[in-house]
């Protein structure tokens, strides 16, 4: 990547990075936390992750008609704005419909940044260097998600209000970094001609039910530590770190490896990783827990940052209209599997194995699907 890429390269990583790694996944070690310090209870806190996963489909959803009226920089001061915001509103213990209101909006601001950041900055990038920027873009969940679980245990120590605002003081200083640089794609990249779209339904519908898999560790790992385990919120705060370390090595990852095997042949190997991961959680002992967050990170975003390159691969200019759809199925199978998550964590009496078995089965039908999508 030349020099002058490296900016909005790394605009698009501080995007995402608040929209994504603070704004949706630093909730994850807070939700212990939350719990323990009695702000809600074991079926609230998973609640709140499912509203977080339904904000995030509206914001993939209007993410175009917003940049359409705004412009893409201006809608992503919009959504870097509303992350800030809706993390300091959580801070006032307002009650399960308060916290739920603002985790929703985070959802959305995290929707509005990561349905456009990626594709935006990949078409300023050389052809050739498209799955590296990406990567590079998705370099800021991991950054982000290593950042909020250094973050949330050394500051929820001085109460759970005081980690919310330490996320909405870091979002505030990424934004005021990022800003000046944010990536502003040709005209050529907004426009569409009717029918030029390649088949990619078995694209979506693999990326989709990645996403569904993905619940789990996405919302309930560091409980699992903290509380499955029996090991504490600190342990469950490091688990995290571990969870970030893996993102940040998938989201480098995944990009190189869709550029060198082409997306098929890497969504295959991303969503391996993605239900040895699953797996792992289900067994017993230490070491496959860490293991299973290190993977976890690895394949939550290497399979984003394969799934990005491949949009691109498939559809050339129109690979932001793909990235919509493809997040968009993302989102919805987010969402709707995230309140069934919810809602089994509490029928079960808070039982990680029953949540992280059916994760496990829908990573393997998403590995399935991917392994049958052969495109022209």
């Amino acid at each position: 990547m030349t020099r002058p890429l490296l900016a909005p390269a790394l605009a698009g990583a501080a995007a995402t990075c608040s929209g994504i790694g603070l704004a949706r996944f630093a909730y994850v070690p807070l939700f212990p936390a939350m719990v323990a310090a009695g702000w809600v209870d074991g079926a609230g806190a998973g609640l709140l992750g499912a509203i977080n996963l339904t904000g995030y489909l509206v914001g993939a959803l209007s993410a175009p008609r917003v940049a359409r009226a705004l412009s893409i920089p201006r809608a992503l001061d919009a959504g870097m704005m509303l992350a800030a915001l809706a993390a300091a509103c959580c801070a006032w213990q307002g009650g399960l419909a308060w916290l739920g209101f603002w985790r929703c909006l985070a959802g959305v601001a995290g929707g509005v940044l990561m349905g456009l950041t990626g594709p935006a900055v990949q078409a300023v990038v050389a052809p050739q260097r498209r799955g590296v920027a990406g990567g590079v873009v998705l370099l800021g969940v991991g950054s982000g998600v290593t950042l909020g679980a250094l973050l949330v245990p050394a500051l929820v120590g001085h109460g759970v209000p005081a980690a919310w605002l330490g996320l909405s003081g870091a979002t505030l200083l990424l934004w005021l970094a990022a800003r000046r640089f944010w990536p502003v794609p040709p005209p050529a990249e907004a426009k569409r001609s009717p029918g030029a779209l390649p088949p990619v339904g078995l694209l979506v519908l693999s990326y989709g039910l990645s996403g569904a898999g993905l619940v789990p560790p996405m919302v309930y790992l560091a409980d699992l530590a903290a509380r499955g385990h029996g090991l504490g919120v600190r342990a469950g705060g490091l688990m995290w770190v571990v969870f970030g370390l893996g993102a940040v090595s998938g989201s480098l990852t995944g990009g190189a490896l869709a550029d060198r095997l082409g997306g098929r042949r890497a969504m295959v190997v991303a969503l391996s990783v993605q239900v040895a991961a699953l797996g792992a959680a289900l067994l017993p002992g230490i070491h496959w827990l860490v293991a299973s967050g290190l993977l976890s990170g690895v394949a939550a975003v290497g399979v984003t940052a394969v799934a990005l390159a491949t949009a691109r691969e498939r559809a050339g200019v129109e690979a932001a209209v793909v990235w919509v759809r493809v997040t968009a199925a993302f989102a919805v199978a987010q969402a709707v599997t995230g309140f069934a998550m919810a809602a089994l964590f509490g029928a079960t009496g808070d039982s990680h194995a029953a949540i992280f078995a059916a994760g496990l089965a829908l990573s393997v039908t998403s590995l399935a699907v991917a392994m049958a999508d052969r495109p022209a």
